[in-house]
């Protein structure tokens, strides 16, 4: 079996999916043995079950949303390796002077902004940010509790007075966080 990854993966392959995503060869194989791990029905894509059976992922609040941001970009509910490596090279750690599109700030900003862009309109509303905090803390805190942190944050982040979040306010909102950090996971070379 570990020789299977490396069997299957085209060397042309490897060096594009490094070019378009930062990762080094040595990732790239190790994700790609992750990946055909993952393809319970051994053809090439994963579907939205074969993410939920990842017990570090089922057992996160956002599990859903994040399940879905791997399917973005998928036009048959099926993630292909590429896709699956592109939605992970937007949680590598951003090294100075290596620039990559998939991997800056924006990218990482804009990653986190669609969590909570629900339905997709390039905007946050209170719904939205009510249902992700409900996600989020569950039963922990009441509903009138929530509807108040909802309506705060949307008051004080709504710079455009529209009444919901834009990605533009979202980054205003973030501005000195550190992101680059905060989404951001080691992989193993």
């Amino acid at each position: 079996m570990g020789n299977k990854s490396s069997l299957l993966l085209r060397e042309e392959e490897i060096a594009q999916i490094q070019e378009d995503t930062g990762f080094t060869p040595a990732q790239i194989e190790r994700l790609y043995s992750r990946f055909t791990s993952l393809d319970r029905s051994d053809c090439g894509t994963l579907s939205r079950e074969d993410f939920l059976r990842i017990p570090e992922l089922a057992i996160n609040p956002l599990c859903d949303r994040i399940v879905h941001s791997f399917f973005t970009d998928s036009n048959d509910d099926r993630v292909n390796f590429r896709q699956f490596m592109q939605v992970l090279a937007r949680f590598r750690t951003i090294k100075p002077g290596k620039d990559n599109k998939l991997n800056s700030r924006e990218e990482k900003l804009r990653f986190a902004f669609k969590m909570y862009d629900l339905d997709d309109d390039e905007t946050i509303s209170k719904d939205e940010l009510l249902n992700i905090l409900h996600m989020m803390v569950g039963a922990n805190i009441s509903q009138d509790q929530l509807l108040s942190i909802a309506e705060r944050t949307i008051l004080e982040a709504d710079q455009s007075g529209i009444g919901k979040i834009t990605f533009e306010d979202f980054c205003r909102v973030l501005e000195r966080s550190d992101i680059e950090k905060k989404m951001s996971i080691r992989f193993l070379n």
